[in-house]
């Protein structure tokens, strides 16, 4: 019986990756961006919105210790206790990642440390903007909204003058490079 395989392919299968034509990209090209200096990373919070996460959370746990030692009929309850411990502990977890996040660009992709690490590559970025409010970049964090080719968003807060220029770069090369 003769072998059905034409004699054109070879026979060992690492090989055949290498003799079949490479397939046209599909989609617009990837972008590209080189940061200067390679990367730039940067606190995601002003220092007074730091202060004042610290300042309501030691804020609220004072209070709290205060109702458990006057004990305080609110907390007679073994369930309402652990509500107010519960409620302590979630306002505590949120100031904790708002004083320890940062963002960072590289040439591959932004990333901010957060609860859930927030990563956005940069090849599949489709559409950006700067959100801030002028003046007020002490109290309110500026903002990168960015969303990919596929659809999915993310929101990357920037409190450094560093970070703030390199997005607005950014924002600048991708206008130009998705403009067909």
């Amino acid at each position: 019986m003769s072998d059905p395989t034409p004699a054109t392919l070879p026979t060992d299968p690492t090989a055949i990756g290498d003799a079949m034509p490479e397939l046209p990209r599909m989609g617009p090209p990837p972008f590209r961006f080189e940061p200067a200096g390679g990367s730039v990373e940067g606190p995601a919070f002003p220092r007074l919105v730091k202060g004042l996460a610290l300042g309501i959370t030691v804020a609220c746990g004072v209070w709290l210790a205060q109702l458990w030692w006057q004990d305080q009929p609110v907390l007679h309850a073994r369930s309402a206790g652990l509500w107010f411990l519960a409620a302590q502990a979630m306002i505590s977890c949120t100031a904790w990642f708002i004083v320890v996040s940062r963002t960072r660009l590289d040439r591959t992709e932004l990333r901010q440390r957060w609860v859930g690490d927030k990563v956005m590559p940069l090849a599949d970025l489709a559409y950006g903007k700067l959100i801030r409010v002028r003046g007020l970049e002490w109290l309110i964090a500026p903002r990168l909204y960015v969303r990919t080719l596929g659809g999915k968003f993310a929101v990357f807060y920037a409190a450094s003058p560093e970070l703030r220029s390199e997005f607005e770069r950014l924002l600048r090369e991708l206008a130009e490079f998705r403009r067909m």
